[in-house]
């Protein structure tokens, strides 16, 4: 019984040495990078510690289409005029805000017009709160008038349903410029709030 506690402690002792003369791997890494020889030219490794940043680097595979026709896609690469407003910064920059003011006058017609048929569904609305308050408010009038107050009343649910599909339709129409407009790369500064009005 004293033999193996005694080695089991031995081992314990060995493992406890050995453990604490290990390096971690954190320092094996930078005496491996340390070590580490240049490699030639034909055999480049490229990692974060020594990407080029002024040079450029060859990818194997074929050649990007732009460079696959370098002669004839010359002659066509001048006459696009991403390439020209590459080529002109101040043009480019008036490119720009020409094709944000566009996107602005779009997207303000688009809100006016969002705005105009919210603000006739909210007439109508109120309108119709005000017969029914007049109708339910008098006893007389709802026993004479009842058939055409029901009439009117499933008209007016009618245009209201028909309205609310209209805005509905403009909203969406609405949200569908402004993805368009910011894939564009024209951010709106404030946020549309026609969406919080129902």
């Amino acid at each position: 019984m004293k033999h193996t506690k005694l080695m089991a402690i031995g081992t314990l002792l060995l493992l406890g040495v050995s453990g604490a003369a290990a390096q971690s791997l954190g320092d094996y890494a930078r005496a491996a990078r340390k070590k580490k020889v240049e490699p030639t030219t034909a055999t480049r490794h490229y990692d974060n510690d020594n990407l080029p940043t002024n040079e450029t680097l060859s990818v194997v595979g074929p050649p990007p289409p732009a460079t696959a026709n370098a002669g004839q896609g010359a002659a066509n690469a001048s006459s696009t005029p991403a390439t020209k407003a590459a080529a002109d910064p101040a043009a480019a920059a008036a490119e720009r805000q020409k094709t944000a003011d566009e996107w602005k006058k779009r997207l303000d017609q688009q809100k006016q017009k969002l705005d105009s048929l919210n603000h006739e569904l909210d007439l109508e609305q109120r309108e119709f709160r005000l017969r029914a308050a007049a109708y339910y408010g008098d006893a007389g009038t709802r026993l004479r008038d009842s058939a055409q107050f029901d009439k009117d009343d499933a008209q007016y649910k009618g245009d209201v349903d028909g309205k609310q599909k209209t805005i509905d339709a403009a909203r969406q129409e609405f949200d569908e410029m402004q993805e368009q407009a910011r894939k564009a790369g024209i951010v709106e500064k404030d946020k549309d709030d026609t969406s919080d009005k129902k």
